[in-house]
């Protein structure tokens, strides 16, 4: 039936057929991957870690603790490494916000990418607020093996929807599928019904989302590092409206004029899901292990070490380096001319590679400013050329191999060369995980230690590498382990 003049017709639509299949998986799917659930604890480790590391920041803690200082929250949620007792929707702002800070947890490429690991800021919130409240009441607290369980499910709503759906060519930032996986899983873990779920994950979808502006020269700056933790904590205030029973928007995606498909994708095509949801995503979760760079970046920031001991005593000689890479990566990070600030400079491809030339490694102190004032690393990047291989650039996007790949070449003033060296899959890479876990453990054990006393230190790290006693383990007791 089709109105006629000015008239629209109101006749109320089934919920998108997407939305209803997100409800469905949050609610009904049963996760059953050994690889999933071990992948997974490995995951909560690192991302709790890159936490705690970013507490050693200033810029970053200023942001934390209750919006009206001295607010007292009865079952409040814990912030990793802090004392702060919190309302679950600051809490998982505050737990968003120090995961994604330092651009060192775990990450996901493909038509859009992300770091599914920023929905833990939100599941532990939840999970701790309701572990206490349930406990206050003679209940029972939820178990860190339901917390993998959300991470898991939350990671594949994220992933899957980047599979396929670019929002970042419309200039949308990729938080928005932070939102998106954070409602439907916490919408889950408060109870709310199939409908309230229905709900809560279409209001996120018309919720107002993020612009990319803040990622990008010349407006790059440290919104970049707490987007997501916003993101995060929004999708557990719409999930609280949500559960009160208030109604959803049915065509969120579809409607047309007003929907997410014409309004944020144009009409270029509509947001589908590419493959039926399990554990896959978190299965092939690409661990930021060496370096605290973005991702498109890494391969890059290895090859640059390896080569360090060649040009380390003949800086004076070099005439060009020679980057190549893939086309996201030129999209994303490669710029010239001044670098303003951490954020600007973590986000260029030049500026990380510099560094790994220059000293061997890259920390995150190398961003701030006393670091970036050597004048070396300018000059630098001002000999440095970046070229497209196509090859790179398709196997980026190849499901069988996703792989992120940058080779790097230094030229001297003599006519001679370095060799090139290639690296084309990073070492979080699931193609390098028997390389790659060890050293994410010591990753994890070097960051605690930097907010915990040894003691301290050595009752988190051996609980979270005993899989069972982990997954047994009630949250409200595990979040406790991690007051400081």
């Amino acid at each position: 039936m089709s109105g006629s003049g000015n008239v629209d017709v109101n006749q109320r639509p089934d919920a998108d057929a997407l939305i209803q299949s997100l409800a469905d998986y949050v609610l009904d799917k049963k996760i059953d991957s050994r690889l999933g659930y071990d992948t997974a604890r490995h995951c909560l480790m690192d991302t709790l870690g890159c936490g705690l590391l970013a507490l050693k920041f200033p810029e970053c803690t200023k942001l934390l603790g209750p919006i009206v200082p001295g607010t007292e929250v009865p079952n409040g949620a814990r912030v990793p490494g802090t004392d702060y007792v919190l309302d679950p929707v600051k809490a998982a702002w505050d737990i968003g916000c120090i995961i994604r800070w330092l651009d060192y947890n775990d990450t996901w490429l493909a038509a859009e990418w992300g770091h599914p690991s920023d929905n833990l800021g939100g599941i532990l919130a939840v999970a701790d607020y309701l572990s206490r409240s349930s406990r206050a009441t003679g209940g029972s607290p939820l178990s860190m093996r339901e917390v993998l369980t959300w991470m898991i499910k939350a990671h594949e709503i994220q992933g899957v929807l980047a599979l396929d759906n670019s929002f970042n060519r419309v200039g949308v930032d990729h938080v928005v599928l932070v939102k998106v996986a954070s409602t439907a899983v916490t919408a889950a873990m408060l109870g709310c019904t199939r409908e309230q779920v229905v709900s809560a994950i279409s209001h996120a979808w018309v919720d107002g989302q993020s612009l990319r502006t803040y990622r990008h020269a010349p407006n790059t700056g440290s919104r970049k590092s707490w987007a997501a933790g916003d993101a995060t904590s929004r999708a557990v205030r719409l999930s609280l409206i949500a559960r009160t029973g208030e109604m959803s928007i049915p065509g969120a995606l579809s409607a047309p004029t007003w929907g997410v498909d014409d309004v944020l994708m144009r009409g270029s095509k509509p947001v589908t899901l590419s493959r039926e949801l399990d554990s896959y995503v978190m299965e092939n979760v690409l661990f930021k292990i060496s370096y605290p760079a973005e991702f498109h970046a890494q391969t890059a920031v290895e090859a640059a070490v390896t080569l360090h001991p060649q040009i380390a005593d003949r800086l004076d000689q070099i005439e060009r380096v020679e980057i190549t890479t893939h086309e996201s990566a030129i999209r994303i990070i490669s710029k010239v001319g001044p670098l303003a600030n951490p954020a600007d400079r973590d986000h260029c491809l030049q500026y990380m590679t510099a560094i790994g030339l220059l000293r061997g490694g890259l920390r995150a102190e190398d961003y701030e400013d006393d670091a970036a004032a050597d004048p070396a690393i300018d000059a630098l990047r001002e000999k440095m050329q970046v070229v497209e291989d196509q090859r790179y650039t398709r196997e980026y996007l190849e499901a069988d191999k996703r792989s992120i790949a940058n080779a790097l070449q230094v030229f001297f003033s003599d006519g001679s060369s370095t060799e090139q060296v290639a690296v084309e899959y990073p070492i979080g890479h699931r193609r390098r995980r028997e390389e790659g876990i060890p050293l994410l453990i010591e990753k994890f054990k070097a960051n605690l230690s930097t907010r915990y006393d040894a003691e301290q230190s050595e009752r988190i790290f051996n609980l979270c590498l005993d899989g069972d006693a982990l997954d047994a383990t009630p949250v409200d007791e595990f979040m406790d382990l991690l007051i400081a």
